[in-house]
């Protein structure tokens, strides 16, 4: 083909063209509409229709050429994200597969060949699940489904965003874009494909913010207003839905943005109603701003900590120009050189998930907007005419408890973000002294802190820091950060690099020595015993176990039943 000839069709790479002697005379995104517009101009004439092969930047996934091998007669189209990222030159482990029907069975006939996992996950709407498994521990996912209708076309149609309405036929090595998503794709836009795509699954409204971050796209106008029409028909959608749609939306790029965005378009009294009180509710210095935007900045330097402390941080640009984009830049230099050390340590935290379903990472995001939740219900003013939010952290913890539990997160997620909330006011209190009093936590402060706090310790230091950043904003100063970067690596040390010393002393006694000892009954006296004899390992005052029961005989008499 001459690079003239390529210049003239490069146009219309990805489409569908009608051609009439040598010349195309129509386009569309499928065989049928690239017809259908010929015939308005030239409906005497029997045009041909051809596909123009796309870019070569369209990652196909690997696993799709052994699928189409295993099953060659099978008529089956590639849609959804794995289509999107493809077309972004993204490979997708997670395909979904369009089948005209029997969905179930051809998946279990691909399971047989491929040597994989074969699940039924919706017998009534034939849908099933082959998962590949491959020798490094990865996993690819292929999700087979009926048509959503009686044809392709019915059942892009009915799919939530333009961009996700894409169909790739790896027969013909051809797309099928009657929604122009592409060009959408194209245009970083978020299209809803219908006028009702919103009202049919309304969980699409979190979804639509959560692409917009992920792929740092705007969402067209129309929808965006059909967003927010819709945004009251959110509870008729289950909450594991509404959880796990929210859960992806925390893990993701600026959730801080995300649920900016969320707030605007109305979704806060449908979906998370204790947040809606916060906003307008004023604080007292040093904090900069209300409950509510505190609360979002909390979250963007939550984010900017986490990317500075992961083993391969990606750059922190700094949030704004001249002297003040300069300090930023400080301050996640100080960061990185105080607490740069522990990027493993800190990458093995996140690596244990509370759920398989759900990442450490997006739960911390969700109690840092749950923290001070509470503030709204427990605001005062002293007789200095100062503003007060006592006990906002217990009654925060409950607040979110409640929603956690509303949400069905698990026991262990639940008491996990309980005890960052109760807690969370405990690392400032050790900064505080610190910058005023030059003062470290003792040795026995420190056990309390973790013997209180257990892994999620680590949590509420990193939440500390995110706190202190939204907390003083542009006010922050070199020493006052500092001070907080001194505290949170002495905690850190005495958890990861001297754990038997201060944070969990190995025992050396246990309940039966010291009813044998002491000549007591079962009761409560024997762990409270137990834990003061801990505590004075912690502390220093007990080494061995003749000097365990000597304590534990001394706190007996100081402590009588």
């Amino acid at each position: 083909m001459s690079e003239k000839k390529s210049q003239s069709v490069s146009p219309y790479a990805g489409r569908w063209v009608a051609r009439l002697q040598g010349r195309i005379v129509a386009h569309g995104g499928t065989p049928e509409q690239a017809l259908i517009a010929a015939q308005t101009s030239r409906h005497k004439e029997k045009p041909e229709i051809i596909y123009m092969p796309i870019e070569s930047s369209f990652a196909v996934p690997p696993l799709l050429e052994r699928l189409r091998a295993a099953l060659p007669d099978q008529e089956m189209y590639l849609v959804g994200g794995a289509v999107r990222d493809a077309l972004l030159g993204r490979v997708s482990h997670d395909l979904d597969l369009a089948i005209p029907k029997n969905a179930i069975a051809a998946a279990r006939r691909a399971a047989a060949i491929l040597n994989a996992d074969f699940y039924v996950m919706d017998e009534s709407f034939d849908i099933a699940r082959v998962i590949v498994s491959t020798e490094n521990g990865s996993r690819d996912i292929l999700d087979f489904a009926a048509f959503r209708g009686p044809d392709l076309d019915s059942d892009l149609r009915g799919r939530d965003f333009t961009i996700n309405a894409i169909a790739f036929d790896p027969r013909r090595q051809a797309i099928l874009d009657p929604l122009n998503g592409a060009a959408d794709l194209r245009a970083k836009l978020i299209r809803a494909c219908s006028g009702t795509s919103l009202q049919d699954d309304p969980i699409r409204i979190l979804r639509a913010v959560r692409l917009a971050a992920a792929f740092e796209f705007k969402i067209e106008a129309g929808t965006r207003s059909a967003m927010k029409h819709a945004a009251n028909l959110l509870p008729n959608i289950s909450p594991e839905r509404q959880r796990d749609e929210l859960f992806r939306i925390l893990e993701g790029p600026r959730p801080d943005a995300s649920i900016r965005a969320l707030e605007m378009l109305g979704v806060f009294p449908h979906l998370l109603p204790e947040l809606s009180a916060m906003k307008g509710v004023e604080q007292s210095a040093p904090h900069v701003s209300d409950v509510w935007e505190h609360t979002l900045s909390v979250i963007q330097h939550l984010e900017g900590i986490l990317a500075a402390l992961t083993p391969a941080p990606l750059p922190i640009l700094g949030e704004g120009e001249g002297d003040e984009g300069k300090k930023q830049d400080l301050f996640t230099g100080l960061l990185t050189l105080r607490l740069g050390r522990y990027r493993e340590q800190f990458a093995a935290h996140f690596s244990k998930p509370l759920n398989p379903d759900r990442s450490m990472r997006a739960l911390l995001f969700f109690v840092a907007l749950y923290h001070d939740v509470s503030k709204p219900a427990t605001k005062s003013v002293d007789e200095t005419g100062r503003i007060r939010f006592f006990d906002h952290d217990q009654l925060g913890a409950k607040a979110a408890s409640k929603r956690a539990h509303a949400f069905n997160l698990s026991n262990d997620e639940i008491d996990r973000l309980k005890v960052i909330i109760e807690n969370h006011m405990r690392f400032h209190a050790f900064s505080s002294r610190m910058e005023d009093e030059k003062q470290e936590p003792s040795r026995r402060a420190i056990y309390r802190f973790f013997r209180d706090s257990g892994e999620g310790g680590v949590d509420l230091i990193l939440l500390g820091l995110a706190d202190l950043r939204g907390t003083r904003g542009h006010t922050l100063t070199q020493e006052t950060w500092a001070a907080a970067l001194d505290i949170a690596r002495l905690l850190l040390e005495n958890y990861w690099e001297r754990p038997e010393e201060t944070v969990a002393p190995p025992r050396l006694v246990n309940g039966l020595d010291v009813i044998n000892e002491y000549k007591l009954e079962q009761g409560p006296v024997i762990g409270q015993v137990l834990e003061a004899i801990r505590e004075a390992q912690a502390t220093g005052k007990v080494s061995t176990r003749e000097e365990a029961l000597l304590f534990g005989r001394e706190w007996l008499k100081e402590n009588p039943k």
